[in-house]
C-alpha cells in the first residue's frame, strides 16, 4: 500500500518536506477481533503538526523509537476485510474510527464505563503507534467502528473522529450547565471551534459568543450559529462583558489555548462559572485565592468517547453539524500540513487516497 512516512522531527518546521511517500506492506488481521479498513478520508490535524515539531516526544516516544512513522488518526473508510469474531460488519461498509485502541481489547475498567480515551495501554493511531491513515489502509479493532449515516461519505466526516469528537465532547459538558439566557463564549473558531458552534446551537438555547482574531474566520462562524463575534483587539474582555451585562459568561470554552488565550477565557468567565481548555501552548497561571473568592471552575477535555461519536454522528445524519472542508489528494499530504501551518485552511483539511 502507499503511505505519507514521517521520518524526522523538525522543531523549526522550517522544512520544505515532511512527509515522504512510500510503500509499505499491508497491515494483517493478527486478533481474531481485528478489522482492516480501507482508508477513505483522513483528517490533517493540528496535532499533526505538533507530532512533527516534536512536541509530544517525550509523551509518546521517549525511547526515539516511534519514527519512522505514518501519522493520520481522524480515520474513516471503508471495510476491507474482517476477523473470525467480526459478525455485525462486512465488506464494504462505510464507517468511522474512534481514534483510540485500547491494549485491552476494551476489558479495562475505563473501557468497560464508557471511558475509551483513558483505556489502559491505549494507542492513537499516528500518534503513539507507527501505523496511521495517511496511508492506504489501516488495521484497527472491531471496537472502534461506527456505521456512517447513508447520506455521508466518509471524506465528509472523518475530521469528526477527533477534531469533532474533541468538540462535541466539551460542548456536551457545557451545555450540561447552561440554561436558556446563559452565555457560551467560543475562543477560536477554526477546525474545532465551527464544529463546537453548531453543536451549541443543537443542542442549548444560550447565547453563543465568538472571539476570533480572524475577521474571515469570524464571518465564517457567525453564519454557523453565533449570536454575537468579538474581534480580538485589545479590548475582547470588556466587549464580552458588556454582552454579558458585566458579568461575564456562564462557560468559556478555549480551542487555542495559547499566546494569552487562557488569561483572557478566565477573566471572561463570570464567578461561578466555567472555563472549559481544548487547545494547549501554555501556561495556566491564576492565584489559588481568585479562584477561590470567584468560585470559578477549570475543566480539561480530552478527545471523547464512543458514545460520544455516535451521537456526534446523530447529529450530522440530521443536517445539524457539517464540517468545512479543504479536500487533498494523499500525494498532496505535505501541501495540506503546509498550508494548515501558514494558516490557509477554512475548517479541516482532509486527505483523500
Amino acid at each position: 500500500m502507499k503511505a505519507q512516512v514521517l521520518h524526522k522531527y523538525d522543531p523549526e518546521m522550517k522544512e520544505e518536506v515532511w512527509v515522504t511517500e512510500q510503500e509499505m506492506p499491508d497491515p494483517k488481521l493478527e486478533k481474531s477481533s481485528d478489522v482492516i479498513v480501507k482508508i477513505g478520508a483522513a483528517g490533517v490535524c493540528r496535532t499533526d503538526l505538533h507530532i512533527i515539531e516534536g512536541v509530544w516526544k517525550h509523551i509518546q516516544d521517549p525511547d526515539g523509537d516511534l519514527l519512522p512513522c505514518v501519522m493520520g488518526h481522524e480515520n474513516a473508510g471503508w471495510i476491507e476485510e474482517v476477523g473470525k469474531d467480526v459478525t455485525n460488519f462486512k465488506k464494504g461498509d462505510p464507517v468511522i474510527l474512534h481514534p483510540l485502541i485500547s491494549g485491552t481489547d476494551g476489558t479495562c475498567l475505563d473501557c468497560r464505563r464508557g471511558n475509551d480515551m483513558h483505556a489502559e495501554a491505549g494507542a492513537f493511531p499516528g500518534l503513539s503507534m507507527k501505523e496511521g491513515g495517511y496511508s492506504e489502509l489501516l488495521k484497527t479493532s472491531v471496537r472502534n467502528l461506527i456505521k456512517i449515516p447513508k447520506i455521508l461519505t466518509p471524506k465528509d466526516v472523518a475530521p469528526f473522529s477527533d477534531a469533532g469528537l474533541t468538540a462535541y465532547r466539551v460542548v456536551k459538558k457545557a451545555t450540561r450547565l447552561l440554561l436558556p439566557g446563559d452565555s457560551c463564549v467560543v475562543i477560536g473558531a477554526g477546525g474545532l471551534g465551527h464544529i463546537a458552534i453548531q453543536c451549541l446551537r443543537a443542542m442549548c438555547a444560550a447565547h453563543i459568543i465568538i472571539v476570533e482574531k480572524s475577521q474571515k474566520a469570524l464571518d465564517h462562524a457567525m453564519s454557523l450559529g453565533g449570536d454575537h463575534g468579538v474581534l480580538i483587539d485589545g479590548n475582547e474582555v470588556e466587549k464580552v462583558k458588556e454582552l454579558t451585562k458585566g458579568k461575564g459568561a456562564e462557560a468559556v470554552i478555549d480551542f487555542v489555548g495559547e499566546k494569552g488565550s487562557t488569561s483572557m477565557g478566565l477573566n471572561m468567565t463570570r464567578p461561578g462559572g466555567y472555563f472549559y481548555i481544548v487547545g494547549y501552548g501554555e501556561e495556566i497561571k491564576i492565584l489559588a485565592v481568585d479562584v477561590i473568592f470567584t468560585e470559578r471552575n477549570i475543566i480539561g477535555n480530552l478527545v471523547g468517547t464512543w458514545s460520544e461519536l455516535y451521537e456526534l454522528m446523530e447529529l450530522a445524519d440530521k443536517g445539524l453539524v457539517k464540517l468545512s472542508m479543504a479536500e487533498y489528494r494523499l500525494d498532496d499530504a505535505n501541501k495540506a500540513l503546509h498550508d494548515l501551518n501558514d494558516g490557509k485552511v477554512k475548517g479541516r483539511a482532509v486527505l483523500v487516497p
